[in-house]
C-alpha cells in the first residue's frame, strides 16, 4: 500500500517501517523456515519470488505491510535495518462490502523476540493506525488452533472469539471499535511518534558520522 510507504511509526519496544527491496532477502530467509511456513500459511518462495511480492504489496490497495524493527537494537551504533528485523505485521483489506474491516496478522520470526511484547506492540500500533489512517473500524484475526501464545494475545487486547474454521483449522477473532474501544486503543499507542522515513534513515546515518 502507497499509503504508507514513507511512513515510520516509533514505539517503546518496536518501530515499523515500510516493507522495501532492502528487507526482502531476511525475510526470505525466515520464510525458508517450516515453522514459520506452518503458523503463517505460507509457501516457500524464491528469493526472486519475494521481491515480486514485496512489490506487489506494495502497489496493492488492499495490503498495509509494515516491517518490525528491534527498538533497542536500532539505538545502538552501526546497526541495519537488516540487523534490527524481528517480524511484521499486516492489514488486509480484502472485503468490498465492507471498507472499515480491516484482517490483521502479525509476525515475530525472530525467536529469541518472542514473549518480550514486540508483537503486542506491533499489534496495537498497527491497530491505531488502521484506525485513524484506513478509517477501519473493525478487526478480524484468523490464528491456527494450536498457536495458543497468538490467541491469548489477541484476546488481551480485547479481541473477542466469534467462530472456527475447521477446514483450516483456525480461531476467528474480532474487534469491533466503539467510542470506549477507540479511547483505550488512543491510550495505548499515545506514546508511538510518527515519522518520515526518509528523515528516520538520514538522522542515523549523521547519528554514526
Amino acid at each position: 500500500m502507497k499509503i504508507n510507504q514513507n511512513t515510520v511509526l516509533q514505539g517503546k519496544n518496536v518501530i515499523l517501517v515500510p516493507y522495501t527491496p532492502a528487507h526482502v532477502s531476511r525475510y526470505h530467509e525466515w520464510m525458508q523456515s517450516e515453522e514459520l511456513q506452518h503458523l503463517t500459511a505460507s509457501e516457500p518462495l524464491s528469493l526472486e519470488q519475494e521481491y515480486e511480492m514485496q512489490q506487489s504489496w506494495r502497489e496493492n490497495d488492499d495490503k498495509c505491510t509494515f516491517i518490525v524493527l528491534d527498538a533497542e537494537m536500532w539505538s545502538r551504533q552501526k546497526t541495519t535495518e537488516e540487523d534490527c528485523m524481528v517480524g511484521d505485521v499486516n492489514l488486509f483489506l480484502t472485503d468490498s462490502e465492507d471498507p472499515t474491516l480491516g484482517e490483521i496478522e502479525i509476525m515475530i520470526a525472530e525467536a529469541s523476540c518472542r514473549g518480550r511484547g514486540f508483537g503486542k506492540e506491533a499489534t496495537l500500533i498497527m491497530m491505531s493506525y488502521g484506525m485513524t489512517h484506513l478509517g477501519l473500524t473493525t478487526f478480524e484475526a484468523k490464528i491456527g488452533l494450536e498457536n495458543k501464545a497468538s490467541i491469548g494475545m489477541f484476546k488481551k487486547i480485547h479481541f473477542k472469539e466469534v467462530g472456527v474454521n475447521r477446514i483450516f483449522q483456525e480461531a476467528i477473532l474480532r474487534m469491533v471499535v466503539d467510542e470506549q474501544e477507540r479511547q483505550w486503543l488512543l491510550e495505548q499507542t499515545s506514546h508511538v511518534d510518527e515519522k518520515n522515513y526518509n528523515v528516520m534513515k538520514l538522522q542515523k546515518q549523521v547519528c554514526e558520522s
